[in-house]
């Protein structure tokens, strides 16, 4: 159904109709009643704190026993998620820094490292200089940006010199 057509036929609703078949959407499927719930209750700061808590965890598990996951993926979902909600530009932004930077910390004490691993970090920051870009956020997280760039080649990282590349734009 194009977004013409379902126009159409919501005016064609009367009020008691056009709610209970929002009511139905709200019961039936769990992303309307996750947007309604942050639409009335948008409590960012909670809905951040727990992305970083999950990010950290794919890093640095609670227990000690088990190996780091460390997959970008999760990230990414909860990213993508926030963008869809419209969780406010700063807070995803710091977000999206804050997954590379806790990256950066796991990355220190390991010697054995996958390229993949290398690449999906530089993927990850492209996406977020971009967005910062795109939202008009340079002053707000310029000095993190570099901060990440610089930190790249302290490590040796492969790829440092992407970063520093990406990061140039804000010099």
């Amino acid at each position: 159904m194009s977004k013409r057509a379902l126009k159409k036929y919501l005016k064609e609703l009367d009020k008691e109709d056009l709610e209970e078949q929002i009511m139905d959407l709200y019961e039936r499927l769990d992303e309307v009643k996750v947007f309604y719930n942050f639409v009335f209750n948008p409590n960012e700061r909670k809905l951040i704190e727990n992305a970083k808590v999950k990010i950290g965890k794919e890093y640095f598990p609670e227990n000690r026993r088990k190996r780091p996951k460390a997959r970008r993926s999760i990230a990414q979902k909860l990213i993508k998620h926030f963008k869809k909600l419209g969780v406010d530009p700063i807070k995803t932004a710091d977000l999206m820094l804050y997954n590379i930077e806790i990256a950066q910390t796991f990355a220190e004490d390991r010697s054995k490292i996958k390229d993949a691993f290398y690449k999906s970090m530089f993927k990850s920051y492209e996406e977020a200089v971009k967005f910062i870009l795109q939202n008009g956020l340079a002053t707000d997280f310029e000095s993190r940006i570099i901060k990440i760039a610089l930190h790249t080649e302290t490590q040796d990282w492969p790829n440092s010199y992407l970063f520093l590349k990406v990061s140039s734009q804000f010099d």
